[in-house]
C-alpha cells in the first residue's frame, strides 16, 4: 500500500489506514446501512420529534446532509403553474442545523478523536 499511495497523502498518517477503511465501509456496507437507518428513524418520529446524527467522515456526512435537505425542502412543483403561497405544500421536517455542529476547543483538548465529528439535527414539523 505504502508503495501506491503518493508522497503527499502519506503525510496523513499511515497509508493503509484510509485502505483498511474504506475495505471495511464496502465489506460491511455501512453506507447502505446509514440510509437505511435514517429512512426508519424518519418514520419513527413523531410532529415535533428530532433526529441528531453524528457523522464522523465525509462520505457519512454527505449521506445525511442530502437526505435532511431533501426532507426538509418543499415539493418541486412546475413554476409554470399559478398557485398562492398558502397552497403549497409545506415540507415535513425543518434544519434545526444549517451548517454541522463541530466540536469545541474544550472538547477537542479531552478527545482529540472529536476533530472530525460532525452533528447535524432535523425536527418533524407536521
Amino acid at each position: 500500500v505504502k508503495g501506491a499511495v503518493p508522497a503527499a497523502a502519506r503525510r496523513d498518517g499511515h497509508p493503509a489506514r484510509r485502505v483498511f477503511q474504506a475495505l471495511r465501509i464496502a465489506v460491511n456496507g455501512e453506507l447502505d446501512r446509514l440510509s437505511e437507518g435514517l429512512d426508519a428513524a424518519f418514520d419513527c418520529l413523531n410532529e415535533g420529534g428530532r433526529l441528531a446524527v453524528i457523522t464522523f467522515h465525509s462520505l457519512e456526512d454527505r449521506i445525511v446532509k442530502e437526505t435532511f435537505v431533501r426532507m426538509s425542502s418543499q415539493p418541486k412543483i412546475d413554476k409554470r403553474i399559478p398557485l398562492l403561497p398558502g397552497q403549497l405544500e409545506e415540507a415535513p421536517y425543518r434544519l434545526v442545523t444549517k451548517k454541522p455542529i463541530l466540536a469545541g476547543e474544550a472538547e477537542l483538548k479531552e478527545n482529540n478523536r472529536s476533530h472530525s465529528a460532525k452533528l447535524r439535527v432535523i425536527e418533524r414539523v407536521k
